[in-house]
C-alpha cells in the first residue's frame, strides 16, 4: 500500500474551525457523499475519536470498516484500518491543515486496498474520487 493519493484545497476559514468539522465524525453523512454512517467507539483524553466504525456507499460495493485515528492538534489527523470490512482490507488517510492569510490549505492522503483485484490506475481513480468528494464536502459545509 505504498501508493497513496492526494490533493489539496483552499477553505475560507481557520484551521481550528476547520478541525472542528473533521474531528465532527458522526456528522460526516451530512456533507461526505458516500458516508453512511459512522460510530464513534472510543475517545482519547482530548475528546475526540481514537476508534470508530464506518458505514460507506461506494457505488460498487458497500461495506463496514472500524478505524482507528491518531490527532496533532488542529494540525493533521490521521486514521488507518483497524477492523478489515468485507471488501476493504487495507486503508490509511490523513488530513493535514495549513493556515494561510485568512483561509486554510486541506490536504487529503488516502490509500485504499480492496479484495478485488484493481489496476493500479483504476485503484487510484477511485481514491481520487472519494477525497476531491470529501474536500469539496467539506469546503461547501465549513464555508456555508
Amino acid at each position: 500500500m505504498a501508493d497513496r493519493t492526494s490533493s489539496s484545497i483552499t477553505v475560507k476559514a481557520g484551521k481550528a474551525e476547520i478541525m472542528a468539522v473533521i474531528a465532527d465524525l458522526e456528522a460526516y453523512p451530512k456533507w461526505a457523499s458516500g458516508i453512511r454512517g459512522i460510530t464513534v467507539e472510543e475517545t482519547g483524553e482530548d475528546g475526540r475519536a481514537s476508534r470508530a466504525k464506518l458505514s460507506f456507499d461506494g457505488g460498487v460495493f458497500i461495506d463496514t470498516i472500524g478505524l482507528a485515528y491518531t490527532w496533532e492538534g488542529d494540525d493533521h489527523v490521521t486514521w488507518k484500518l483497524d477492523e478489515p470490512g468485507s471488501v476493504v482490507t487495507k486503508l490509511h488517510g490523513s488530513y493535514t491543515l495549513v493556515e494561510g492569510d485568512g483561509s486554510t490549505e486541506v490536504t487529503y492522503e488516502l490509500a485504499v486496498d480492496v479484495r478485488i483485484p484493481l489496476i493500479g490506475m483504476v485503484k487510484r481513480k477511485g481514491e481520487k474520487r472519494i477525497i476531491d468528494s470529501a474536500l469539496k464536502g467539506l469546503k461547501r459545509h465549513v464555508e456555508s
